[in-house]
């Protein structure tokens, strides 16, 4: 019969994996105070896509403070720095973004944006303070891994998207990056959660712009017209027969106008009329196909009218689908760093994008979520709201994820 009970070694190793483990927090957790002054930093001098100079100049203080190699002004204002630990092994890369939004913060804090009308409304300014501790610890620490580390600190992710333009400067090669974990702050769930899911995990995002075209005339006569309005409003209508009627039910899917725009007078029939929306979906089946049935609605409609069309139809980013082992590597990291088992949650999609897509076509990654919000202290309001913020506390749970999943993959 063969015991069940650990042995003496087992045990042992148990109380050193734990003293590891509380090691590692406390060291972090040391660190938040700094990881709070490099945030507020960010969040005071915000820059939109590909124009994060000073951002980019003040990762590249740190590190350059620090003596960790890296290399800068990759895609314009990207810097990918690089940690070998202890021997040979596997490369694990990590990705933060560091671009703002053009929005007029209206939080009236310390640290307030100086730059009128752009804004950290995302929490990119946090993504980027985590990622500078967590190489802070990991340059500290390199006894504690082997392989390497690379950390990607990339510009426009909300547009036009740099993680392409990065991919395409080999910031995955040399060394050839064998896994990729991201993470985002998440105004959508709780201080102290973790979300962590297998598969598709955020939306693939397309964009439309259409001009109608009609042939206007009196607003009294509209027997010698083509109402662009009228047309128009029929496209809208069909359009949502896409999701409810050519898309498996099973599945998800959003097609929304999100602009219209038409006419000039009361008493004048519109000669033409311009439309712009986005289309969302998670499945990848559907790439290519949703655009096509938008065009055969709008052609149709149009010709039964006697009416033409001008359509601009173009991909922003693929769905973001996470690797399962690289998952299960992140949702076992979560389990230890997270307070209670609930606190990983497993079904967390979004409709949202993002172009960390990009690195996961490329090779196996996981992408997950750190709740920040804290409704307590007014720390609740959505993403690129003009309010939007976060408990601050969940800076330092991100360098323990990140940490924790470097010890775990480089080992």
């Amino acid at each position: 019969m063969v015991s069940t009970f650990p042995t003496g070694n087992s045990i042992e190793g148990d109380r050193e994996a734990l003293q590891s483990a509380d090691r590692v927090r406390l060291e972090i957790r040391a660190l938040q105070s700094k990881l709070v002054r490099w945030r507020r930093s960010l969040h005071q001098k915000p820059e939109l896509g590909f124009q994060e100079v000073l951002t980019s100049q003040f990762v590249d203080e740190k590190l350059t403070a620090w003596g960790i190699e890296h290399q800068t002004q990759i895609a314009k204002t990207g810097i990918v720095a690089t940690i070998p630990g202890n021997s040979p092994g596997p490369v694990l890369a990590i990705r933060a973004d560091m671009d703002a939004l053009p929005i007029q913060e209206q939080n009236e804090v310390a640290y307030k944006s100086q730059h009128k009308g752009i804004m950290h409304a995302c929490g990119h300014d946090g993504h980027t303070a985590i990622a500078l501790g967590t190489a802070y610890y990991l340059s500290q620490h390199r006894q504690d891994f082997s392989g390497t580390v690379k950390i990607i600190f990339q510009p426009a992710e909300e547009g036009p998207g740099g993680a392409k333009p990065m991919i395409e400067a080999g910031v995955l090669k040399n060394p050839d990056v064998d896994g990729i974990i991201g993470l985002h702050l998440w105004n959508n769930l709780p201080l102290g959660t973790i979300g962590v899911r297998q598969g598709a995990l955020m939306a693939a995002v397309e964009l439309f712009r259409c001009t109608i075209q009609g042939k206007g005339g009196h607003g009294a006569m509209p027997d010698q017209t083509v109402d662009a309005i009228v047309v128009t409003a029929q496209i809208i209508n069909a359009l949502q027969t896409i999701v409810a009627r050519n898309i498996n039910p099973i599945d998800s899917a959003v097609v929304t106008v999100g602009e219209l725009h038409a006419g000039s007078a009361m008493n004048v029939i519109a000669d033409s009329a311009k439309i712009s929306g986005t289309v969302r979906y998670f499945n990848p089946q559907y790439e290519g196909y949703i655009s096509q049935r938008l065009e055969e609605i709008i052609a149709g409609v149009c010709q039964s009218h006697g009416a033409s069309y001008e359509l601009d139809y173009w991909q922003l980013y693929p769905a973001l689908i996470n690797h399962h082992q690289m998952t299960e590597l992140v949702r076992s990291v979560a389990t230890d760093v997270v307070e209670t088992p609930a606190g990983v949650v497993p079904e967390c999609q979004t409709m949202g994008g993002e172009d960390m897509s990009f690195f996961l076509q490329q090779v196996p990654g996981c992408y997950f979520f750190l709740g920040s919000a804290n409704p307590e202290k007014g720390l609740a309001y959505p993403h690129h709201h003009p309010r939007f913020d976060f408990d601050e506390s969940v800076l330092s749970m991100g360098v323990e994820m990140f940490v924790r999943c470097v010890e775990k993959f480089c080992r």
